[in-house]
């Protein structure tokens, strides 16, 4: 019997635009600093000076597990460890500086703003007005209704936050749910504008039953940010009408049962136009309940044909199939040999014919290469892959030859091959090749892109990269590894080091004037620099909405140059007035070229 499933995204839109504006709750203010500072670089990951480690020979014995718990009791709050860990359990335990810290006896902890409680609407133009695509839920209680004019919504709500809809982005939404529903879960999956339908005829014993399988799609959407429904029957239109109009969050019917299922619902859970639930709701006719025992000839002359049709397709009277969604294939080109090569001639002649094969395909759709996978078969059997990547989207055949060429030597042949297979899994759009230089008789500028394809391919990918600024005051955080070719922009004004430090390294025997001035003299890898030239203070706060250690540690940067000339990056703890702030440790970060 056939099964179909039917998620539906209620509040796709608004859920949408949440997982864009996530906004951050901001602590509560006080003069005086209530939490301790957490921004050492040198600190181990487990609390150390506490007397106790999960696991201990100690936890076998009540007197010293009682002497381990009074002892643990003086510690300060932030090294306490959890009952859980005192109790001698197997399994992990949190991390130390990542959960919460507990609050100090009498004192409350700040309570996070509720996100989003202004109500909040999604607008479109719809001619000459403006009317509600959708409403959130706190905008619904209040009675503002997709369908609503926004002035009218405006004049029963004073504090309403109005933004622009987007359906192409919640389109996207769904295209991208359709094609992982395609590559993990069944293959026949089609989307619609607030959720997706699944064939599960087959592949439900796959995901452990229907049961199961919805629960495990309510939970996917829940990670992303989104609240679903699903409902699984026999047809799609009693799928699509449980999932919309049910009581559960999950809904399933064995086939045949839709009749009953459906009796309860409204008759707009049929997909009925406008004008019929207009009619339906003049005769009243309120339950699909009052639809099922009427002739037909009368409903039809009464709410239409294509009620009655839509009405028969949830029954499963007439068949209602879904137009299943088809990936684009992969490119692929094949070339079988009628007798087995091994020397290296003969297979880069061979790449070259699948190379003229493989770029009329990609012209075709007006797409480029990024991956290309060359398969080799053996006669015995057995098979090898070489695989090449370009940093842009191509479609230069002795370009993408010349990469093959460097991993010829690679392969091995064996007693033969006698088929070879060439794919481009990974493909980016690429329009036509401008010539304007060229018609002009100048000499075309050289593309970047093709060197830094030959670099990889003898030193290999992990190897070439640029670097990216990132959105965050602590240098450690403030840049990250990005492709080659990557236009960074957005570099901060103030001096950086050419080479920073994974990890900020201590420095001892450090000599220098409290608050503001740079050291004198300080001891690094067991080596003493004299400072003959310093400069700064650069003073950096922590990243409170990171964690809640960093509310308020301080840096202090300097940049100071030794006797031999050396520059170096370094930084102090605290900011040498308020001992919450830090320990006033030093700690090199960089130096500079």
């Amino acid at each position: 019997m056939p099964r179909v499933a039917s998620l539906y995204l209620p509040h796709l839109a608004i859920e949408r635009l949440r997982r864009i504006e996530r906004p951050r709750a901001l602590p509560e203010p006080q003069r005086t600093p209530q939490l301790p500072v957490d921004d050492d670089p040198g600190a181990c990951s487990v609390p150390r000076g506490g007397g106790w480690r999960p696991g201990a020979r100690w936890a076998r014995d009540a007197d010293a597990r009682a002497a381990i718990v009074e002892e643990t009791a003086t510690l300060p709050l932030h090294q306490q460890p959890t009952m859980r860990e005192l109790g001698r359990r197997s399994e992990a335990a949190d991390h130390p500086f990542k959960r919460p810290l507990p609050a100090p006896p009498g004192q409350a902890r700040p309570v996070a703003a509720a996100a989003h409680a202004v109500p909040l609407i999604l607008a479109e133009t719809i001619g000459q007005r403006q009317l509600i695509a959708a409403a959130c839920p706190a905008a619904q209680a209040l009675g503002l209704t997709p369908g609503m004019a926004v002035t009218q919504a405006r004049a029963l709500v004073a504090t309403l936050d109005v933004r622009a809809a987007d359906p192409a982005a919640d389109r996207a939404v769904i295209d991208g749910l359709v094609l992982h529903a395609i590559r993990h879960w069944t293959p026949t999956a089609a989307g619609e504008a607030d959720g997706i339908w699944l064939d599960l005829t087959g592949v439900a014993h796959l995901h452990g039953g229907e049961a199961r399988f919805g629960a495990r799609l309510i939970r996917f959407c829940r990670r992303f940010g989104y609240s679903a429904r699903v409902g699984i029957a026999g047809t799609p239109g009693a799928a699509h009408a449980l999932a919309r109009y049910g009581h559960e969050p999950l809904m399933r019917i064995a086939s045949g049962g839709e009749a009953q299922a459906l009796a309860a619902l409204s008759p707009a859970a049929l997909r009925l136009a406008p004008s019929a639930l207009a009619a339906a709701q003049r005769f009243g006719l309120d339950r699909i309940a009052d639809l099922l025992p009427l002739p037909r000839g009368p409903l039809a002359r009464r709410l239409g044909l294509a009620s009655v049709r839509r009405l028969d397709e949830a029954l499963g009277r007439v068949a209602e199939p879904i137009v299943a969604v088809v990936p684009q294939e992969t490119p692929e080109t094949v070339r079988r040999l009628l007798e087995p090569i091994a020397t290296a001639e003969a297979i880069e002649q061979v790449i070259g014919d699948l190379l003229a094969d493989m770029i009329p395909l990609l012209r075709q759709r007006g797409r480029g290469a990024r991956t290309l996978v060359l398969t080799l078969e053996r006669i015995d059997g057995s098979a090898q892959r070489i695989a090449i990547g370009t940093a842009r989207a191509t479609r230069d055949a002795a370009h993408l030859a010349r990469l093959f060429h460097l991993r010829i030597e690679r392969i091995e042949p064996g007693d033969g091959i006698e088929t070879m297979r060439l794919a481009a899994p990974h493909s980016d759009p690429l329009g036509a090749t401008a010539l304007a230089a060229r018609l002009a008789g100048d000499e075309p500028v050289a593309d970047v892109a093709t060197l830094v394809d030959q670099i990889a391919g003898r030193v290999g990918e992990a190897a070439l990269f640029t670097a990216a600024p990132v959105e965050s005051d602590v240098p450690e955080r403030a840049v990250r590894r990005t492709d080659a070719l990557a236009a960074p922009t957005g570099w901060p004004a103030w001096r950086r080091p050419v080479r920073l430090l994974s990890r900020p390294e201590p420095l001892h025997a450090v000599l220098a004037l409290l608050p503001d001035a740079p050291p004198r003299r300080f001891t690094w890898r067991g080596k003493v620099h004299a400072v003959v030239a310093g400069d700064g203070p650069e003073r950096i706060h922590g990243e409170w909405w990171r964690r809640d250690g960093e509310i308020w540690a301080v840096r202090d940067y300097f940049r100071v140059e030794d006797e031999q000339g050396a520059r170096f990056w370094l930084f102090r703890r605290g900011d040498g007035v308020d001992a919450a702030t830090g320990d006033l440790s030093w700690y090199l970060h960089g130096l500079f070229g």
